[in-house]
């Protein structure tokens, strides 16, 4: 039997001062692309945090991270992303059967809560286990430490190589004592615990 035809989208619900001091949080574009490919495709999609709630990434709200198309997107409060995402669920009335694809967007923040967040750990497994798609985006990778295949007892991606966003651009955006500070691991250092290999393009040329 073949994985329903719906999506999800988990949402971190953490916050921290980052970017010259303004929040980080949801990176709004990784969040909304996702979204409106998995529509385009013809999915119904959900988005679900673990309080319901989020903060906008101040970065990802600036003119070089979400273009006009975008921005009309996100401002539209009475429009179908925004009213999931402003009126999220939270993982307890999440129904995993009716999903076919888990899709873990993120922004710095994810770092901090994704890791320990187990309703939506428990909703990618059972994904997982039906034969579903699990992925993730950027600093979505922070979720994996938590989605265990029960057929080996390891994470989904131990043996795997996956994507994210790598130590060396915390670096090149001079952000890493702050990262750091949260005492969380980064993405290719949890990728490196789970028994997976983290690769990444060189994307970071605009932070030089």
């Amino acid at each position: 039997m073949a994985p329903p035809r719906r999506a999800v989208i988990s949402v971190t619900s953490a916050h921290a001062p980052l970017h010259h001091g303004n929040e980080t949080g949801l990176f709004i574009s990784e969040a909304l692309h996702p979204f409106n490919v998995f529509k385009k495709a013809g999915f119904p999609v959900d988005l679900v945090s673990t309080t319901g709630t989020y903060v906008p990434d101040w970065l990802s709200l600036q003119p070089n991270f979400l273009p006009e198309n975008d921005r009309k997107q996100w401002e539209d409060v009475n429009g179908e992303f925004r009213q999931k995402l402003d009126n999220m669920m939270k993982p307890e009335v999440v129904d995993p059967s009716k999903y076919g694809i888990f899709f873990a967007s993120a922004g710095h923040a994810a770092l901090i809560d994704y890791p320990h967040a187990k309703g939506l750990q428990n909703i990618a497994i059972d994904v997982w286990v039906g034969g579903g798609i699990v992925s993730s985006v950027c600093h979505g990778p922070a979720i994996y430490p938590g989605v265990i295949d029960p057929s080996t007892n390891k994470s989904i991606i131990h043996g795997k190589t996956i994507t994210g966003f790598t130590t060396e651009g915390e670096d090149v955006m001079g952000i890493m004592d702050v990262v750091r500070g949260w005492g969380e691991p980064l993405v290719d250092e949890w990728a490196e615990r789970l028994g997976a290999k983290c690769e990444a393009l060189a994307c970071y040329r605009e932070f030089r």
